[in-house]
């Protein structure tokens, strides 16, 4: 999809954020009752429920999806949180700075942020960078970020093959989860955020190509996330974390 739709606001407390908002993006700014089903944009963006949120026409009176910054059904609250899971034994232990290049929703991001990893962010999509912005500044109020005085992840706006090449440092680990094809006979229902994010992203077609990017620009391995039917995006990897619909892929240098 061209990411073109309509920033809208239901509380005129919230004009000034969301003309901003709109300003920046370069889309529309509407009131919410000025809206009529009939609205040609498939997707809005509108603050609400003290934070920002993508919205459909079926979500446009209430719901929304937003950046959520709260640890995930069964991750441990505590600070850092355990380096138990797949994800990271893949990014490995001893590593210290991540720089994720596919960014999305941002949870990858945020669960590594959790274990004590320096994070820092890459994503291409304007409006998926507003909803990532959002999440990172309230993530910076939590109680638990201000008292350690943790600094967020940094997040870098555009293209991540460019940007890459641009570091001033080597990270550690760059972690790629590129958008594959979906199988064509898909055995569950894919989650609404996913759905929408390939709406507004589509297929990262270039993917060999960032991943060699990658590869030049990391300091001591790369790690691929990826569905587990697709083929390893870099060749055999050095190590391989199975799940059960994904895999992690990783390459040592």
């Amino acid at each position: 999809m061209s990411e073109q739709g309509v920033v809208v606001y239901a509380d005129d407390a919230l004009f000034a954020p969301s003309q901003a908002l709109a300003e920046r993006l370069g889309w529309p700014l509407l009131a919410l009752p000025a809206l009529s089903a009939e609205s040609p944009q498939a997707f809005f963006l509108c603050y609400r429920d003290a934070c920002l949120k993508l919205l459909d026409k079926q979500t446009l009176k209430k719901g929304g999806l937003a950046v959520d910054v709260d640890p995930r059904p069964g991750e441990q609250h505590s600070y850092p949180a355990p380096k138990k899971d797949l994800l990271a034994q893949a990014i490995g232990k001893k590593t210290k700075t991540v720089v994720d290049a596919t960014t999305g929703w941002a949870q990858d991001s945020l669960a590594l942020f959790r274990m004590g990893y320096d994070v820092q962010c890459i994503e291409r999509s304007p409006v998926m960078a507003e909803l990532i912005r959002d999440g990172f500044q309230r993530l910076a109020q939590k109680d638990w970020v201000q008292s350690r005085q943790l600094q967020r992840p940094a997040l870098m706006v555009g293209n991540a093959i460019e940007l890459l090449a641009r570091l001033p440092d080597a990270p550690d680990c760059i972690y790629l989860d590129p958008m594959f094809p979906p199988k064509r006979k898909q055995t569950a229902a894919t989650r609404k955020s996913m759905a929408i994010l390939r709406e507004i992203l589509g297929d990262d077609l270039d993917r060999a190509d960032l991943f060699a990017a990658a590869w030049q620009a990391t300091g001591k391995r790369v790690v691929v996330k990826s569905p587990d039917y697709a083929e390893p995006l870099g060749g055999k990897p050095s190590e391989s974390y199975q799940g059960k619909l994904l895999r992690y892929d990783v390459y040592l240098k």
